[in-house]
């Protein structure tokens, strides 16, 4: 079995996959950072909990957009599990020709959910990932990566309005029924979710007119099937998209 883990700013992704099949995933937080022995004992009770004793784990391959956490899960993957884990960065074999100024800037969640879109679904591609920033990756035909985009994330967006006005409320994101909205929390669950969908599907359809390419969209993250309920621009949601990517790239190097 091979433990794929994804680093991020405010959740960290975790998935078992035994012979190319994620067998179960869970989450844990990344807000506030906790010790490598918090982060072990943690995986180790989930993987418990589904059966899995951690001699089972046979390699571990990490993505991280969140450096301060890196040096708790080296120890992690050491102490509990007996491995040297495969961090996903300069020099690692991807199987992707990646057109950037400086690829190294690109982030291992945005490589990895542009491998594993390729690998499933074939190029070219607009691959959008949801989570604290939403990134817009574009793939073309040749299974390049060309760059994107990279915006506010719709939860970011969310407590940033509620922390800046005084007097606007946190919010629960779900959709209202209607855009004119008849109080504040409606109006502001409004503005802010149909809001975003706006801002990317007029990022999408200008991807689409600047390239003259009709990509497949897909989309992954955590609110990514919120978007898919009510946006007809995406045409795959696949949340597991990064842990694969990942494991492609773990099998790559191995």
């Amino acid at each position: 079995m091979i433990l794929a883990i994804d680093i991020g700013n405010t959740n960290i992704k975790i998935g078992v996959f035994n012979k190319d099949i994620l067998a179960f995933s869970f989450r844990l937080s990344s807000r506030p950072p906790r010790t490598s022995d918090e982060y072990g004992v943690d995986i180790v009770a989930q993987l418990d909990r589904n059966g899995v004793a951690p001699d089972k784990i046979k390699g571990i391959v990490i993505g991280s957009v969140n450096p301060n956490l890196n040096y708790s899960f080296e120890r992690v993957c050491e102490y509990y599990f007996g491995k040297k884990a495969l961090f996903v960065g300069s020099g690692i074999k991807t199987g992707m020709d990646i057109k950037y100024d400086n690829p190294k800037e690109v982030g291992a969640d945005r490589i990895a959910g542009c491998v594993a879109a390729v690998y499933k679904y074939g190029a070219p591609l607009i691959v959008i990932d949801c989570g604290t920033a939403t990134t817009f990756n574009v793939i073309n035909a040749q299974k390049q990566f060309l760059g994107g985009a990279i915006s506010m994330g719709l939860k970011t967006g969310a407590d940033s309005l509620s922390n800046s006005a005084a007097r606007l409320p946190e919010i629960e994101l779900i959709a209202p029924t209607m855009v004119v909205g008849k109080n504040t929390i409606a109006n502001m669950q409004s503005g802010i979710i149909y809001g975003f969908i706006g801002a990317v599907e007029y990022i999408v359809n200008s991807i689409k007119r600047e390239l003259n390419t009709d990509f497949k969209v897909i989309c992954t993250g955590g609110l990514s099937q919120l978007l898919k309920s009510h946006s007809s621009v995406f045409d795959v949601v696949d949340r597991s998209l990064t842990l694969y990517g990942l494991y492609r790239i773990f099998l790559l190097n191995a």
